[in-house]
């Protein structure tokens, strides 16, 4: 297997509550991975330690099996190739929607970014994502005005324009209307096809099972299951974890 990206036994504890405990996983390169798991199972939790944005208390990720971490910035994760979606949505509000994509193309920094000069380079990407999403109308509009489902789509322009290795998607089809959920699943196909790596995290059973190349289910921080996701959605002790929620 071509291993992307593993954890090794990494820990995070909060307040004596064991919210990730030794959990050591491997994502194939090119793969969907659905992460699932009943509410306060670690999913978030697990994108939140891999993203740099919580720190992990003990073990390491590994990255194309040579970048050993066992702290991760979440300032430098771009840099490695990754980013990824928020369940509650991210977007710099007071910007036009096309600014909010040019930002993560640019300058790092987002005051460095706002005076960075854009070259047609950058406004091609940022065309490009916004079409495939169907916001380049909204372009101009400013991000804290548009509807839920439409900032949700401009967080996933933002990832197609990072043109990333590795996507985390945080239960990116929540709230989403029939039509915008068929953008985001056709661009995650799109991303398949193009080789990256998606880590899903989704309580939807039915996308999990039309997605999903690969299963993983967490149950209190810990590995339940893994597998196909047919055999591991039968599974007893999975149903059960479900049913006991």
């Amino acid at each position: 297997m071509n291993q992307i990206l593993q954890t090794r036994h990494i820990e995070k504890h909060f307040d004596g509550v064991k919210a990730v405990n030794k959990l050591s996983l491997s994502f194939e390169k090119g793969r969907i991975t659905g992460v699932i798991g009943p509410n306060g199972s670690g999913k978030s939790t697990l994108i939140n330690l891999l993203t740099g944005f919580i720190p992990f208390d003990s073990g390491e990720i590994v990255i194309s099996q040579k970048l050993h971490f066992t702290k991760v910035k979440c300032s430098d994760v771009a840099g490695y190739g990754l980013t990824r979606t928020f369940q509650d949505v991210r977007l710099f509000e007071q910007m036009p929607v096309l600014d909010n994509v040019l930002v993560v193309l640019t300058e790092r920094s987002v005051f460095g970014a706002l005076f960075e000069r854009h070259g047609t380079l950058h406004l091609t990407k940022a065309e490009e994502a916004l079409k495939r999403v169907g916001l380049w109308e909204k372009r101009h509009a400013l991000a804290n005005n548009l509807s839920y489902g439409q900032r949700k789509l401009l967080e996933i322009a933002r990832v197609l324009a990072m043109n990333p290795e590795i996507v985390f998607f945080d239960e990116p089809f929540a709230g989403l209307f029939p039509e915008m959920l068929k953008v985001v699943v056709s661009v995650m196909q799109e991303l398949k096809r193009q080789g990256k790596t998606q880590i899903l995290v989704e309580h939807n059973m039915e996308l999990i099972r039309e997605l999903s190349d690969c299963c993983v289910v967490l149950d209190s921080g810990e590995l339940l299951a893994e597998g196909e996701p047919q055999e591991v959605l039968s599974r007893r002790d999975v149903i059960e974890a479900y049913l006991g929620e």
